[in-house]
């Protein structure tokens, strides 16, 4: 049986998933300025353009990035409305005040 905070999960876990290769966060890091060709992020990362793909493609299936063409160049940049959606994921995380107070007068449950 399926509850309602299942699909939040997944999409949480493919959130943090893309979030925890060292190079999509340099990427994501390098986006914070705005757009970046791909040959910017290809020489800045000195690395191999079948590499960065497969990192952009992860990046962009979670919905972090997009993309746009303009001549034979690609261009990323990050989707605010999915770090909002990161957030809103860390800040659900946080321990609730209640179970907080609960552990210091040393009960459970």
């Amino acid at each position: 049986m399926t509850t309602a905070v299942e699909p939040k999960l997944a999409r949480a876990a493919a959130l943090f998933h893309a979030l925890s290769d060292e190079t999509r966060l340099e990427i994501m890091e390098m986006l914070r300025s705005g757009e970046r060709c791909v040959c910017e992020l290809t020489d800045e990362l000195d690395a191999a353009q079948s590499r960065l793909s497969f990192h952009l493609r992860v990046l962009k299936e979670a919905g972090l990035v997009t993309d746009r063409k303009e001549g034979r160049w690609s261009y990323y940049t990050i989707v605010p409305e999915t770090l909002a959606e990161l957030h809103d994921v860390s800040v659900a995380l946080q321990p609730s005040v209640q179970r907080r107070e609960l552990r210091k007068v040393g009960r459970c449950c």
